[in-house]
């Protein structure tokens, strides 16, 4: 109820950082057209934390996958709707345009940590490589900010940890690893899908505390993604419930 009145009493003037309006994904199948998320629509402030909860297969995912432009090429599209992130539909740019948006302003954890780890490259190197294609860091800058985001998720040893792979990683660690990622340039949204699943309560409960602090340290807006309503319970502002790809 205290979310619910924050929510009613912000002032008009408040403008949501990101803005989804009448948002649609469709694939295109053998069968006929799947019509993934019907009419979604909510918002998200900045410093604020809303979660999007659903059972499986409810369109959380994918919708945050459209949000990031990083739906299937070949298969998924969005017929309508609108994605108002800092004023700019990100519906409407450019695949360029886009790839400098994302990384930089939105960032994004992805639910399987190993899978979204380069088995063959080094954590440091995979960690490293976007600050110095895209922030046109040195290798020695891209090092040293390596390092102090290790650190800021809790992994010890993060100079050493540097040159290993993510297979030497327990699952909790990869986790962080890709939340370091995510944070590389300080992103003004935070899409996290699932972050805990898979983890131990201990480890769940220090991912969660991370992210609370990510909000209270640098004012990062995130959006929540979970089927767990305890974890909504303790750590988000708002939530959204998705059944059968609409908001109920």
């Amino acid at each position: 109820m205290e979310a619910l009145t924050r929510d009613i009493v912000a002032p008009a003037t408040t403008s949501p950082l990101l803005a989804v309006e009448d948002l649609h994904v469709h694939f295109e199948t053998t069968r006929g057209i799947v019509r993934a998320v019907e009419g979604l629509s909510y918002n998200v402030r900045q410093g604020e934390i809303v979660a999007i909860v659903g059972e499986s297969g409810s369109g959380k995912s994918v919708s945050a996958l459209a949000i990031m432009r990083l739906l299937p090429p070949l298969t998924g599209r969005v017929p309508r709707g609108r994605v108002v992130f800092d004023g700019r539909d990100l519906l409407t740019l450019s695949d360029e345009q886009m790839r400098e948006i994302r990384g930089r302003d939105i960032s994004m954890i992805f639910q399987e940590p190993m899978t979204s780890l380069n088995p063959l490259l080094t954590v440091g190197l995979q960690i490293m490589e976007p600050l110095i294609i895209h922030l046109k860091m040195s290798e020695e800058e891209a090092r040293a900010r390596a390092v102090e985001l290790l650190k800021l998720v809790g992994i010890p040893d993060a100079e050493g940890r540097l040159n290993q792979y993510p297979h030497q990683f327990s699952g909790g660690m990869r986790q962080r690893v890709m939340i370091a990622m995510a944070l590389l340039s300080n992103p003004a949204l935070l899409v996290a899908d699932e972050p805990t699943s898979a983890l131990d309560v201990t480890l769940e409960a220090q991912i969660l505390d991370l992210i609370r602090g990510l909000r209270e340290e640098l004012g990062t807006a995130i959006l929540y993604i979970t089927h767990d309503l305890g974890v909504v319970a303790q750590l988000c502002d708002r939530v959204i419930v998705m059944y059968a790809g609409s908001i109920v």
